[in-house]
């Protein structure tokens, strides 16, 4: 039902620039109406400038053959299953739509403490004493609504402000509460944090987090690591098998990725519609700010069999950001991609805005991103 929907949903697909009201790059997405919501926020934050958006009609050979977006420096496109390019074309690489992160849960709950980075787990053991901290779990209504007005909005709010994306509090109340556990971290008896997870068969799913107060000093304290781990702990516990830290984006630079990668999570595509949907992401200038975009953002492509690796652009200039950690079962090698070959043959210089941006459908004005 869900691919039929897609189908039905991107029969006229759109194409949606993001321009920089000053500076580049000039980013542009196209295709499944999900990568409004996920890729496009996504890119616009890394790239961390102000910008408007100007939306036209296109079509899918459009997109594919790259001349849907003639005013951009990079180009996105989601496909659904069915439209995904065999072959990737030249300036581009296959990424899967978003990707997930899984942690295998065995009995024994100190097992999951030794499968945590080791500086993660001293401090975790370290401030488990010095803040007295301890886990409580419930299913309650009023915990729910506590937990939704003092944590997980505040927190999306002063993290995402309007960019932020959540599930609606009636809609988390009845699809994961009314399936699931609400967990909160508390200090000295005082709740601190909490996430809501669903139960999902023998996998505990986690959908919803945040922090008293959207309080920044929490991340600094381990807070979040320290409830990661506490949930991994009861899961084992309790003789789940598998917790989904939920995924995100199929970059390295995403701080989410980098962050729980301190669990040793697999890699995997979502078990969900995402599975067989993918991201193109087509270069289509080459320019400084496309470069320096590029080689701040390496991703997780599909290599030629199918498997995962991690993609590292560089120069002469610039060296690759290998400070932003690949290695995690599920992704098979990185490898490294000069930009003065990939990118060759392509325009230089800055990009001249097409006729049609006067003529738009819809302009949207985005504020700076939050971290």
């Amino acid at each position: 039902m869900r691919e039929w929907a897609d189908t039905a949903a991107s029969f006229r697909p759109r194409v949606t620039y993001s321009v920089p009201v000053t500076g580049d790059p000039v980013l542009a997405y196209g295709g499944l109406s999900e990568g409004l919501t996920y890729v496009l926020p996504f890119l616009e934050q890394r790239r961390g400038l102000p910008s408007r958006r100007y939306e036209h009609h296109t079509s899918w050979a459009e997109l594919t053959r790259g001349s849907a977006a003639p005013g951009a420096d990079i180009l996105a496109v989601g496909y659904p299953g069915p439209r995904v390019p065999v072959v990737p074309p030249s300036h581009a690489l296959l990424l899967p739509f978003r990707v997930s992160l899984t942690v295998e849960v065995g009995s024994d709950p100190a097992e999951v403490l030794r499968r945590v980075s080791r500086k993660a787990r001293q401090q975790h053991n370290r401030e488990l004493r010095s803040r007295a901290r301890s886990l409580e779990v419930t299913a309650e209504d009023a915990d729910f609504d506590g937990f939704y007005d003092n944590m997980h909005q505040p927190t999306m709010d002063r993290r995402h402000g309007e960019a932020a994306r959540s599930e609606p509090r009636e809609s988390a109340r009845a699809c994961i509460l009314r399936r699931g556990r609400l967990f909160f971290l508390c200090e000295s008896g005082r709740r601190v944090a909490g996430m809501l997870c669903r139960l999902e068969g023998r996998t505990l799913t986690v959908r919803l987090a945040g922090v008293d107060g959207g309080d920044e000093n929490a991340y600094q304290s381990g807070t979040y690591m320290a409830l990661f781990i506490m949930i991994l702990q009861w899961a084992a516990e309790h003789r789940f098998t598998r917790v989904d830290l939920s995924g995100g984006e199929p970059f390295l630079s995403k701080g989410t990725f980098q962050f729980k990668r301190k669990m040793h999570p697999e890699v995997t595509l979502p078990a969900n519609h995402f599975r067989d949907k993918r991201l193109l992401l087509r270069v289509c200038r080459d320019n400084d700010a496309v470069r320096d975009f590029l080689v701040a953002n390496p991703v997780l492509a599909f290599t030629e069999n199918g498997d995962l690796e991690a993609v590292y652009f560089h120069d002469v200039d610039r060296s690759p950001r290998l400070d932003l950690r690949w290695r995690s079962p599920g992704v098979e090698r990185y490898r490294l991609v000069d930009l003065d070959g990939f990118l060759a043959g392509l325009p230089a210089g800055p990009v001249t805005p097409p006729s049609r941006w006067k003529t738009v459908i819809q302009t949207n004005d985005f504020h700076e991103g939050g971290p």
